[in-house]
């Protein structure tokens, strides 16, 4: 039997964090075997803001390798940059036909992001970008969509642009699902856990970057918020802990349960202590095969994924254009 396919992907903007790969990456690697594969560092939707044109290359490069250390094996799955595939842009315009003001007015991201008088301001791109994200999905058949909860919004959109289109021209694309990987869903901010975790945070106290060295490890997890009282304690009344909980299950392949076990009796200060060598446990060996990956050998793998994803892209787009009446 075929293989579903799932595809998601990480802007090159900010520094990737410990939310990062706990919320998507570590999930591809445990899907790349169970589904077909399409995974793309997604530069398009970087210039959504300013971007230092140095800086984008930079971390472009810097996405794909990280994708690489975490386990992403190009052997098994479609890795490549965005702008590699023209048919990306070309499928958003074309789904922008069907896309109505209303459906991109809903998005909460772009509120948040205009919020404060910026709305004026804001570029249109920003505006329009979950269109571009819905063609991303659309263009590969996409059945799963591996996000963060924070996520789940523009998947939507992406199935209603697909029934639309489809009812408008016929059946041409895949209506996606989410995947959303409950405590792995949203990693909040050390400093404030009733906000996700963010590259883009004002404090670098809110995350633990994936170059963070172990000193700066050891010393965010300390200064990390707790709850009232001195149990560890799993649970909704107790979002700080309920975090960092996640966060030391995720990386020691224990459950939730047996973590809270573990430190029955035992006070904040201990559990935070164990917590910090767990992480460090985990970013010490990545960052050597970081290290070890070099642009050569990570662009290779990009140009080799982006022949693979055009012969699946450009038959989904003369698809649609076919549907749509354009002459081919």
């Amino acid at each position: 039997m075929e293989k579903r396919r799932i595809f998601s992907g990480i802007k090159p903007s900010g520094d990737l964090h410990l939310g990062n790969y706990l919320g998507a990456i570590k999930q591809w690697v445990e899907l790349q075997d169970e589904y077909e594969a399409v995974f793309s560092v997604v530069d398009l939707h970087a210039i959504t803001v300013p971007q230092d044109p140095e800086d984008l290359h930079h971390r472009t490069l810097e996405i794909a390798k990280i994708y690489l250390a975490a386990g992403i094996d190009p052997k098994k799955c479609t890795l490549f940059v965005q702008s590699h595939v023209s048919e990306h842009a070309e499928l958003c315009w074309l789904l922008n036909t069907v896309a109505r003001m209303g459906d991109l007015e809903k998005m909460t991201q772009f509120k948040d992001k205009s919020s404060g008088g910026g709305r004026e301001t804001a570029g249109v791109g920003l505006f329009d970008y979950p269109v571009l994200m819905a063609a991303d999905i659309l263009l590969y058949d996409t059945a799963v969509v591996p996000v963060g909860e924070d996520q789940v919004q523009h998947v939507e959109l992406a199935r209603t642009l697909a029934r639309r289109f489809n009812e408008r021209f016929g059946e041409t694309f895949v209506v996606p699902e989410a995947k959303v990987v409950k405590e792995s869903a949203r990693i909040m901010g050390l400093d404030d856990p009733t906000k996700k975790m963010s590259k883009s945070a004002a404090s670098e106290y809110n995350f633990i970057a994936l170059h963070d060295t172990v000193e700066n490890v050891r010393k965010k997890i300390k200064k990390a918020v707790t709850d009232s009282g001195s149990e560890v304690i799993y649970s909704d009344d107790k979002p700080a802990l309920k975090n960092l909980i996640n966060i030391y299950a995720l990386l020691s392949g224990k459950s939730t349960e047996e973590v809270q076990a573990m430190y029955r009796g035992k006070g904040y200060g201990e559990f935070k202590s164990d917590l910090a060598e767990v992480v460090i446990a985990f970013l010490v060996p990545f960052q050597e095969r970081l290290s070890a990956i070099s642009d050569d050998d990570a662009l290779a793998f990009l140009r080799m994924g982006a022949e693979k994803a055009r012969t699946i892209a450009s038959a989904k787009l003369i698809e649609t254009k076919k549907r749509m009446g354009f002459i081919l």
